[in-house]
């Protein structure tokens, strides 16, 4: 096996952490992080500021159910550990609720445009960095959402992972389908909760895949 590079920063050193299933070092925005509760049992910790010997392991659910399947929290934590049967389910939980109140924070910051026509002129700016789209929307308004998208300057990421009723308790509002997040301060951070997110659930519903490569 080829050994991972040597990191060429103290900093980028310090964002290294030892999956324990590949048992690599591994940049820690792809991990998840688990510490052990009061009594013993293996809890998740997405927000890295829980006390006590943290664990990590990749951000998706076949890692997290060998860990705890194969006992590898345990053998890591140097003392008995349980790992609930749902833990996968429970980082998975945990994570979409991190992404949708990442949203509702970048809509209190300025940083939110939701409507059909306000999506479509905001793509125009190519200050777009996510379409939000609802899983439950029309095709035929997300077809031309998506056709507006491939016609901006900087061509946005999608995601269709939650339906309108989810969004719109993120987003203080009703019917919410199309959703623009801009770029801006904390978009990063929260691609980086979408992108772990995307190791336990699809980010699009299967049959978008089609749609979207349909001509106008």
């Amino acid at each position: 096996m080829t050994e991972a590079p040597a990191p060429r920063t103290h900093a980028e050193a310090n964002r290294l952490r030892k999956d324990i299933v590949l048992g690599e070092a591994t940049d820690e925005a792809r991990l998840i992080r688990f510490v052990a509760g009061p009594d013993g049992v293996v809890v998740p910790d997405l927000a890295r500021k829980l006390p006590g010997r943290g664990v990590w392991v990749g951000a998706d659910r076949d890692s997290i159910t060998t860990a705890a399947k194969k006992g590898l929290f345990s053998r890591a934590a140097k003392t008995k550990l349980t790992a609930p049967p749902d833990l996968a389910d429970q980082v998975e939980a945990l994570l979409a609720r991190r992404v949708l109140e990442g949203l509702g924070l970048a809509r209190k910051a300025g940083g939110i445009i939701s409507g059909f026509e306000k999506v479509v002129a905001a793509l125009g700016t190519g200050k777009v960095a996510w379409l939000v789209e609802a899983a439950d929307g029309a095709e035929d308004g997300r077809r031309k959402i998506l056709s507006a998208a491939r016609k901006a300057a900087n061509q946005p990421r999608l995601l269709g992972a939650f339906n309108s009723d989810e969004l719109g308790l993120a987003l203080g509002g009703e019917n919410v389908i199309h959703t623009a997040l801009l770029a801006g301060r904390g978009t990063d951070r929260w691609t980086l909760d979408v992108e772990r997110l995307s190791g336990f659930r699809p980010l699009l519903p299967p049959a978008w895949s089609a749609n979207a490569r349909e001509d106008d």
